[in-house]
């Protein structure tokens, strides 16, 4: 693999939220930051947990996401596998033209 950055998205229910960021900190020697927000997951494959989830026609979901080397993704991606085996959590890779942070500096 080269040293591309790619961004990993990860879909996971609400409930697994407080797990599911303790265990990203946790990975400083693959994860430097991660961004998360809310999320509504719609589709045939989608579970609908509650009562509110089966009456609104969708479930609440989390999607969180990280920007680091290939290499680490894949890395992350196999301890999820392992850490959250059953859980249903979904992801995707894509790759990052550019990143970086734009910086008002000072004249």
């Amino acid at each position: 693999m080269s040293a591309e950055r790619v961004c990993l998205t990860l879909i996971a229910a609400r409930s697994l939220r407080s797990e599911l960021f303790d265990y990203l900190s946790e990975q400083g020697d693959l994860v430097s930051g991660f961004t998360a927000s809310d999320a509504a997951g719609h589709g045939p494959e989608v579970q609908l947990q509650s009562a509110a989830e089966r009456v609104r026609g969708h479930a609440d979901e989390l999607m969180v996401r990280t920007i680091l080397p290939a290499q680490d993704a894949m890395q992350l991606l196999a301890r999820l596998k392992t850490a959250f085996a059953g859980s249903r959590i979904i992801y995707w890779v894509i790759p990052v033209l550019e990143f970086g942070v734009i910086d008002v500096g000072s004249s």
